[in-house]
């Protein structure tokens, strides 16, 4: 009988560790969530206040895009863009859009890109792409994010016009 209650003693000590759950570590979890996370795509594209009406993510995207693409080629219009170079019809314009709503306008200028000066068309962009209308930022988790796309701008001429 002593001998059973040694053994159930033993026995209990040692079953303990047979009920124990392994509870991963913050860390694990933490790099579990962050592999399963896209860092190239957001839940919610960047948006002005006339799309936000729309129900559609992709509708809403693409309003986005065209209004922004408007919006440019109505500043570019007004300035001499097309008549210093008129060889430049299209001008590929990199859009930041940062998580406190602000924007950050860069032209992508061609590797080739020695016929016209880059650093001018850079100080008119800068000059004409200001005062836009609020932009509500990325939204990724519930979290704004910054994201960057290239937006296509045609330039017309003024005789095209």
């Amino acid at each position: 009988m002593k001998q059973f209650f040694i053994f159930l003693i033993f026995l209990l000590f040692n079953s303990c560790q047979y009920f124990e759950k392994k509870v991963p570590s913050e860390k694990e979890l933490l790099q579990k969530e962050l592999k399963t996370i896209n860092w190239k795509e957001v839940d919610e594209y960047p948006s002005l206040a006339e799309c936000e009406t729309i129900a559609d993510e992709k509708q809403r995207q693409k309003c986005f895009f065209d209004v922004m693409a408007q919006l440019v080629q109505q500043k570019l219009d007004i300035d001499s863009l097309s008549i210093l170079y008129p060889e430049l019809d299209t001008i590929e314009v990199k859009v930041t859009v940062f998580p406190n709503s602000k924007m950050k306008f860069e032209p992508q200028f061609p590797k080739d890109s020695v016929t016209y000066d880059t650093i001018k068309v850079d100080s008119i962009l800068h000059a004409r792409l200001v005062d836009f209308p609020k932009v509500s930022p990325a939204i990724k988790r519930g979290i704004p994010v910054k994201t960057q796309f290239i937006l296509p701008v045609i330039i017309k001429a003024k005789n095209e016009k």
